[in-house]
């Protein structure tokens, strides 16, 4: 006995994008936080290499976004590796807890995959 039971799933819904937009959102709030910190950096004193490395995590967060949004499959994959790897690199070097990665992974687990599972045989 085998149902399929996304058999029926359009390649395209609201729903799928809206949960694509709620993580780009908050990245783009991960970003921000970002930037505050590049703004603040001599006050801090946060090395000038660290932003090399963040704005890079950052920009294949998008990346990834915009190969979810296109129907990647390599970018289910690296979205939450790159959200986990700015998590970290916030916490090792500016032991700072950032909850914008953390809802941006309960998203992703919660909403995100409730949307992309159902439409992975459209996933290149």
């Amino acid at each position: 006995m085998e149902t399929n039971y996304f058999e029926n799933e359009p390649k395209k819904s609201t729903g799928f994008y809206l949960s694509v937009g709620a993580l780009a959102l908050f990245t783009f709030m991960g970003l921000g936080i970002d930037g505050d910190e590049f703004l603040q950096r001599e006050t801090l004193n946060i090395p000038d290499w660290y932003f090399y490395l963040i704005f890079t995590v950052d920009f294949f967060s998008f990346l990834s976004l915009i190969g979810i949004a296109t129907f990647r499959k390599i970018a289910v994959f690296t979205f939450p590796t790159f959200v986990i790897l700015h998590f970290y690199l916030h916490q090792f070097y500016l032991s700072t807890f950032l909850y914008t990665d953390v809802t941006n992974m309960f998203l992703f687990v919660g909403v995100g995959l409730l949307m992309i599972i159902p439409k992975w045989k459209y996933f290149k």
